[in-house]
């Protein structure tokens, strides 16, 4: 790192600490030559490549821009969007790779939208998954409607320990 003062090649770090959500390095620097300091950030850069081929850096703004379309007139807040970019970006950064298909970014915003708003989630799924016709939307809602009732069989189920509800005792 060249000293911004001087242009010395070299420089010692004095201090370190993660800022925002841990995605970024403050690093507080000083000079040899120069002894003034100075701070940089560092933060792993994380490209997206497009279905033509060509690569942009990645964008929670975009994440939430697309997003917001799908949930136009639904009760999802601004902080809700702003959550789920994060909730993405989380998820494309722990599998490690510096460079991720657009393609790989649209599922993993399926999952997080689908517990936001099963609505929203309809509709992006309808455009990302190319939906061509009202059979393939009504496969989509059996699909949620199965994991609803899966997951209300669920809830009213007794736990193991527990013996039936409408068990009679005969102490």
């Amino acid at each position: 790192m060249h000293c911004p003062f001087c242009r010395n090649p070299d420089s010692r770090v004095v201090d370190s600490r993660t800022s925002d959500d841990g995605s970024t390095i403050r690093r507080r620097r000083q000079c040899p030559s120069c002894n003034r300091r100075f701070t940089t950030v560092e933060t792993a850069s994380l490209s997206v490549v497009k279905r033509s081929g060509a690569t942009e850096p990645f964008s929670r703004e975009k994440i939430a821009g697309g997003v917001r379309k799908a949930c136009q007139g639904r009760p999802v807040s601004e902080d809700d969007l702003a959550l789920l970019a994060q909730k993405v970006e989380e998820t494309l950064r722990s599998a490690g790779s510096a460079e991720i298909d657009a393609y790989e970014i649209g599922l993993a915003i399926l999952g997080p939208l689908r517990e936001l708003d099963e609505v929203a989630y309809l509709r992006f799924a309808s455009v990302y998954q190319a939906f061509d016709s009202l059979e393939d939307f009504e496969a989509a809602i059996t699909v949620l409607r199965a994991e609803h009732e899966a997951e209300a069989d669920d809830e009213v189920a007794p736990a193991a320990d527990e013996p039936p509800r409408d068990a009679v005792s005969h102490d």
